[in-house]
């Protein structure tokens, strides 16, 4: 009897989970998942000052796989921490968390940016150039090389809470500051431009930004201070986003501001909020504004606070920012780093803390997806987190969204696909006349379902299952543009199998399918 009764139970629970997995909404084909890498203080890559570029290399692949294996499509990577460099570069000097001292090339020599972005590109994901735009030196004991544009240019600078932070207010400076970022675009093949919430400095308690003298040289017509300084950002952002439509109009300019723009007391059109520092009032960042008119292409909010918190509730900063998007993209930014972690506030240690914002942010409209700062904390699996994006809510492979007023293409499908069994995997290869960004290779069980004619009793006529391409259960990888062959390595069950390939351009609009091939795999 006890048998049986174990039994029962045990078929009751497994029964409880198989429907409480079938009742978990499929994930969208269609979203942004990043994680930012950050290099400052080398608090994701690489792992410290002064390893070999062979050590360097092998990090930042391992990093590149794991997330891959998280379902990320896109890496924020930061290429400027301090108006120094993680490329190659004629204005800036190598930067010290590579070598450990600023200004000292890497031995043997090699380009870490064009390594970053071929080994991110290999693995069907979006590269996102990461600039800190105003940050000079990272803390005051920094040594700068002799060639630091803050050796060159002294009186760009100003000493604020013990660092230097290039003066916005200076127009010579949001020149140079642009001829950076588009040293970048111009010379590597990048798929963004993205800025950290770093304007003007965070402020400090009874310590005004030293700008009279600034201010009584280029205010013009301006008799309000603060709204001189968000003219002084606007003009760089406007700037930056000119520039790169100048000569690259597919590539997208993205922001990553502190989560709240400005508190209701500030305005009726503020968020109903009272955290400090808002992005419009303590930054002068205007973000909201550049959404408007068009100056970015997608913001991330660092909406670094748990479902409730009194100051800045998230759930009412999602949806607050949500109705904010003027038809730009909109992608929710996640404090990964304080789960399990944040004393201050038990819930951090929620293992459920996170998968809520995830579903809440992808049941609210205008939200296309989620980057987690940072990298690091992602991979360290606190509360579970990263086995959470990996069974369920990043189960599935994703394709990005589509931004439909940058460049598009017209895509014509792959042909000539050719699918066959070898020892290593189920090997594909195709052909495709026009230049394009990626392929998506989908995978499908050939099923066969009875169709009957009218005399039934005398004919029966099966038909192979229609592909449903709108799934994202069945993508099987993304294939950078250069290659035409894909070698599929999944286990699989002896039996039929359907196998369709699209192409993708840079804003990832699809072409139609290929013809679809089939094959009898043996096991």
């Amino acid at each position: 009897m006890r048998k049986h009764l174990l039994e029962y139970f045990l078929l009751l629970i497994l029964t409880i989970n198989a429907a409480h997995a079938q009742s978990q909404p499929e994930p969208p084909k269609r979203e942004f998942r990043a994680v930012w890498i950050a290099t400052v203080a080398n608090i994701d890559w690489p792992g410290q000052k002064g390893l070999s570029p062979a050590v360097q290399q092998q990090e930042f692949k391992y990093i590149l796989d794991e997330h891959q294996k998280n379902g990320i499509n896109a890496v924020i990577v930061q290429i400027r921490p301090a108006a120094d460099a993680i490329y190659r570069s004629s204005l800036e000097p190598w930067s010290e968390w590579l070598t450990g001292k600023q200004g000292l090339a890497m031995n043997p020599p090699y380009d870490p940016l064009q390594f970053m972005l071929d080994e991110a590109h290999k693995r069907g994901m979006e590269f996102h150039a990461w600039f800190n735009p105003y940050r000079a030196t990272f803390d005051a004991k920094a040594v700068v090389a002799p060639n630091h544009i803050t050796k060159r240019k002294p009186e760009w600078f100003v000493k604020y809470d013990g660092k230097l932070v290039f003066n916005p207010g200076i127009p010579e400076v949001r020149q140079y500051i642009t001829n950076v970022v588009m040293d970048v675009v111009n010379r590597y093949d990048i798929d963004g431009v993205h800025f950290d919430d770093y304007f003007y400095p965070y402020p400090v308690a009874n310590k005004p930004f030293p700008d009279n003298n600034t201010y009584a040289a280029f205010k013009g017509l301006f008799s309000n201070r603060n709204d001189w300084r968000r003219y002084n950002v606007d003009e760089l952002i406007k700037g930056i986003s000119d520039s790169i439509n100048a000569v690259k109009p597919y590539v997208k300019f993205g922001i990553s501001p502190f989560g709240v723009w400005k508190n209701l007391a500030d305005g009726p059109d503020g968020s109903a909020t009272t955290a400090g520092a808002p992005s419009y009032t303590a930054l002068y960042a205007d973000t909201r504004k550049w959404m408007q008119l068009g100056w970015i292409d997608y913001l991330v909010p660092q909406l670094y606070w748990h479902i409730g918190n009194k100051a800045a509730d998230y759930k009412t900063l999602v949806e607050w920012w949500a109705q904010n998007t003027f038809q730009r993209h909109l992608y929710i930014g996640h404090g990964a780093y304080k789960v399990g972690t944040d004393l201050t506030y038990r819930e951090w240690h929620d293992p459920a803390e996170i998968p809520r914002q995830l579903q809440l942010a992808r049941i609210t409209p205008n939200i296309g997806g989620s980057v987690f700062f940072s990298s690091k904390s992602v991979m360290s699996n606190p509360n579970h987190l990263q086995d959470s994006l990996r069974n369920t809510y990043y189960k599935y492979p994703a394709l990005l969204p589509i931004m439909e007023w940058k460049q598009n293409e017209e895509l014509e499908p792959p042909f000539s696909l050719v699918v066959r069994q070898t020892e290593s995997g189920v090997r594909l290869h195709w052909q495709h006349d026009q230049d394009v960004r990626y392929y998506v290779v989908y995978r499908f069980e050939k099923q066969s379902i009875p169709v009957w004619k009218k005399e039934f009793w005398k004919e029966r006529m099966w038909q192979p299952y229609d592909p449903d391409l709108n799934s994202p259960a069945h993508i099987v990888a993304k294939v950078f543009g250069s290659k035409t062959t894909f070698i599929d390595e999944t286990p699989l069950e002896s039996g039929k199998y359907v196998y369709v390939v699209t192409a993708l351009d840079r804003q990832q609009n699809e072409s139609a399918p290929s013809q679809a091939v089939t094959i009898k795999y043996k096991y």
